[in-house]
């Protein structure tokens, strides 16, 4: 069925132009990027279908590329489109620490760190190296690891914020199961990192745990 031969209540392109893309639901919102469905299915009723599959849009645009491939009415040229839309996304709120803006409040570096490792199906260990005005010199994954964690070396860790010439460093890491609620293994790394380099008059400013929608933060937490 073709996008004008659809009730005019169900033409997503058009509800979007008419009352904006926050009106729509993430199937009307997936139909319009598939733009076309399959033999035998209509793109809205595909669309239904991959987001029941894959349990909602985040499910969707996490999955590896053969979960996502393996799908009846995918395949790699889509896969393609959903990975440089999320990237394009991520570089737009990136975009004003990219040009050397400094991080106003803990807001700032939520929704940076939350669009960086709220999507990666293993854990990650990254660091936001920062100036002694707080803007940021670089952005660094430093470990990765599995579903279960990330080995973290402070040594490697003193080593990149010296290269760096860092002031400050705040501390990410994921957790792929959703729940953000930082662990003792969390808090006793965060120690032993703030104490590493600490040796080298470098401040650790704060550790955030990310999850699916929630970034906790140690030094609002009292966990430093």
């Amino acid at each position: 069925m073709a996008n004008t031969d659809w009730p005019t209540d169900e033409r997503p392109r058009e509800r979007l132009l008419a009352h904006g893309a926050a009106s729509l639901s993430d199937a009307e919102l997936l139909a319009i990027f598939l733009r076309t469905g399959t033999a035998g299915m209509p793109v809205m009723a595909l669309a239904r279908h991959l987001t029941e599959v894959f349990g909602g849009l985040r499910g969707l645009m996490t999955a590896s590329r053969r979960q996502f491939c393996d799908v009846k009415g995918l395949g790699t040229a889509k896969y393609a489109q959903v990975q440089a839309a999320m990237e394009m996304a991520r570089r737009v709120m990136d975009e004003p620490l990219r040009q050397g803006d400094p991080l106003r409040s803990p807001g700032d570096t939520r929704r940076f760190l939350r669009s960086r490792l709220g999507t990666y199906p293993h854990e990650v260990f990254s660091g936001l190296f920062l100036d002694n005005r707080h803007r940021v010199i670089r952005y660094q994954e430093l470990f990765r690891g599995t579903i279960d964690g990330a080995a973290v070396y402070p040594r490697e860790v003193v080593r990149q914020a010296l290269e760096f010439n860092a002031a400050a460093v705040i501390f990410a890491h994921n957790h792929p199961s959703g729940v953000a609620e930082p662990s003792q293994a969390d808090i006793s790394l965060t120690r032993r990192l703030k104490e590493a380099l600490g040796l080298v008059d470098i401040r650790v400013l704060d550790h955030m745990v990310v999850g699916h929608g929630e970034v906790i933060s140690l030094a609002e937490r009292g966990l430093m």
